[in-house]
């Protein structure tokens, strides 16, 4: 390929579809792979946290411990859609969809519904 045929460099897509558009894809599927698990790691935190809730086992050193860590996962879910978002890899919505949903069940909805228009993109017409 010729100097003068190579797409410039930090280019994120191509006219074509070629090259630049597949790691654009790929690094939108990877940061897709991190927002799952961090997800997942609430949730899994989530549920013991409600468990030693003061309803179910009135735990407080437990809570102590789980909560402050489900909050900065909270947090970080909210943060990485919002990243995504401002380099326009999905819409605003994600972001307001894990705050509405209050975390991982909006994310993990968000998720599947990119990953299914990356899969889509990548079809040929």
């Amino acid at each position: 390929m010729s100097d003068s045929t190579k797409p410039p460099q930090g280019s994120t897509t191509s006219a074509s579809g070629g090259p630049a558009t597949e790691v654009n894809r790929r690094r939108r599927m990877l940061f897709l792979n991190i927002i799952a698990w961090v997800a997942v790691a609430d949730v899994l935190l989530l549920i013991p946290l409600v468990w030693a809730s003061r309803w179910v086992a009135d735990r407080h050193d437990i809570v102590g411990l789980l909560g402050p860590v489900h909050g900065f996962l909270f947090i970080a879910l909210i943060g990485l859609c919002a990243y995504g978002s401002l380099q326009k890899w999905w819409g605003w919505w994600f972001p307001v969809l894990v705050v509405v949903t209050l975390g991982p069940l909006g994310s993990l909805i968000g998720d599947w519904i990119i990953r299914r228009q990356i899969r889509e993109e990548g079809k040929p017409a």
